[in-house]
């Protein structure tokens, strides 16, 4: 297994861990166990259901970044009110934030599946502004999340901001977003795609699913994931006063352009300036470095034995020039260890092929869910559109002479 340079630097601030944990955690340039069972029975506190826009502007900086796709995607982040249960927010109620792209009606073909998407560590919902729209292209319904504690989600209130408070987030938000369970689109369930750290609350979120009696996650697609390192070392271990030192290194403008120029091959194109304040723009809200505290504390997740656990179809997509994750190693460890896979390159790309190969990677995440491995939700989704296309089509037959 071989280090990043990036390692070295880190030891030196005093953030000595397993390496490819904290690798993970900063090289996203843009950026459990099983759900508690109380986590219905708790959350009595009334809510709101309804998505409402979220107000970047509380967000320093926000308005200095003048990328186009930072702009759109920005604009468009809602957040929501979810039930949690009272461990994590004594008022049974916490605050996530996400993008929503809706599948194209004019798409050739729409996805049998919605897909949601978790960003890397310590990094937020646009991390995926070029993804989702490409995707929202090729007939997917997407949903861009920022994972609990990370992104724009509420801090206020939150006082468990571990990785089963995270997973145990990421579900109450798809049933908040769906209102009904008796929703079709709830019934039908969802894909999940982690990317980097992001691939470890995808497989706890998997594997949870599993051990319950619903299981909503009915594909898991991982890029450039980490699933086979456990916790955050001795990270977890540290007095707060130090682990809050080390926390401010980690946003600081510096470490932060290290990852940025690491994580893309084309460094030129896509390491720039803008990239990186967007990567540290959810840092500067008021509350981040207790709850990334609050999070290394709680030992990280801890996905390689649930690896095996996640038998849905599943896709591994790898950069064929990650400099932080090998994907030899890691890429092929996923395709063994998963009992239902298939692994994909991406040319000419490094840790992020979201940011860096966006189009590639929405065309093979497209045919993966346009594959016969969904077709039963197909043809339960889109009996209507269906009936419409053959209409049509017996229509256009019969007029031909």
């Amino acid at each position: 297994m071989r280090l990043s340079p990036l390692f070295f630097p880190i030891v030196l601030f005093g953030l000595s861990c397993n390496f490819i944990q904290v690798i993970s955690w900063v090289s996203i340039p843009s950026a459990t166990s099983r759900v508690s069972a109380d986590l219905r029975s708790e959350s009595s506190t009334k809510l709101s259901a309804k998505a409402r826009a979220y107000d970047v502007s509380k967000v320093p900086t926000y308005d200095e970044i003048g990328c186009t796709d930072y702009a759109d995607a920005v604009s468009l982040i809602k957040e929501i009110d979810v039930k949690v249960a009272k461990s994590i927010a004594p008022s049974g109620i916490t605050t996530i934030t996400y993008i929503h792209w809706e599948a194209n009606p004019k798409a050739k073909q729409k996805a049998a599946l919605p897909i949601m998407l978790i960003h890397g560590f310590d990094s937020s919902c646009l991390e995926f502004r070029r993804l989702g729209p490409k995707l929202s292209a090729q007939g997917v319904d997407v949903y861009a999340v920022d994972v609990l504690g990370f992104g724009f989600t509420g801090l206020e209130g939150v006082v468990d901001f571990s990785a089963k408070a995270k997973v145990a987030a990421l579900e109450a938000f798809w049933k908040a977003v769906h209102e009904k369970e008796n929703d079709p689109d709830y019934q039908k369930g969802f894909a999940v795609c982690g990317a980097s750290l992001g691939g470890a609350a995808a497989i706890e979120l998997a594997a949870s699913s599993r051990a319950q009696g619903y299981n909503p996650v009915k594909a898991l697609i991982l890029i450039d994931a980490q699933g086979f390192v456990d916790g955050v070392g001795p990270m977890a271990s540290l007095p707060k006063p130090i682990a809050k030192l080390g926390v401010q290194v980690l946003k600081s403008v510096p470490l932060r352009n290290t990852a940025n120029q690491m994580s893309y091959f084309a460094k030129e194109t896509f390491a720039t300036e803008d990239a990186l304040k967007v990567g540290r723009l959810h840092t500067l809200r008021p509350g981040w470095d207790d709850a990334m505290c609050n999070y290394m504390a709680s030992g990280g997740f801890s996905p390689s034995k649930k690896v095996t656990l996640c038998d849905m179809p599943s896709l591994v997509l790898w950069g064929r020039q990650d400099n932080i994750l090998d994907g030899k190693e890691f890429g092929n460890k996923f395709v063994e260890e998963l009992p239902n896979a298939e692994l994909k390159w991406i040319e000419e790309c490094g840790h992020v092929p979201h940011l860096e190969q966006s189009q590639m990677t929405a065309e093979i995440i497209s045919d993966f869910l346009n594959s016969n491995k969904f077709e039963q939700y197909r043809e339960r989704s889109d009996a209507f559109n269906l009936g419409e296309f053959v209409s049509s089509f017996q229509s256009s037959f019969g007029g031909k002479k």
